[in-house]
């Protein structure tokens, strides 16, 4: 284990991080397959309570993925790279 006071606190504070980070990463990831399992059904049948639906979800993973970003769990570049990817589904669609 640690054996001085200050690594114990790094143990204590990676622990809380690591928390964290999982959190906004797998919350992304989430939200990210229910897009496009959501995309699908919308592509299927073309409504627009669907397509309402389709956008809540995308601006939810955007709202994650900023605040990941503000808290340095993202890179900036790779939020606008996915954050760019999932609208260009939805505008294909």
């Amino acid at each position: 284990m640690a054996n001085s006071k200050s690594a114990e606190k790094r143990i204590e504070i990676n622990k809380r991080n690591r928390l964290r980070n999982k959190y906004y990463k797998t919350s992304v990831r989430t939200l990210t397959k229910l897009f496009f399992t959501n995309l699908d059904v919308y592509k299927n049948s073309q409504t627009a309570e669907q397509k309402e639906k389709l956008k809540e979800i995308l601006s939810s993973v955007y709202s994650l993925m900023d605040k990941g970003t503000k808290k340095n769990i993202f890179h900036k570049n790779t939020a606008a790279k996915k954050k760019a990817k999932l609208a260009a589904y939805l505008k294909a669609v």
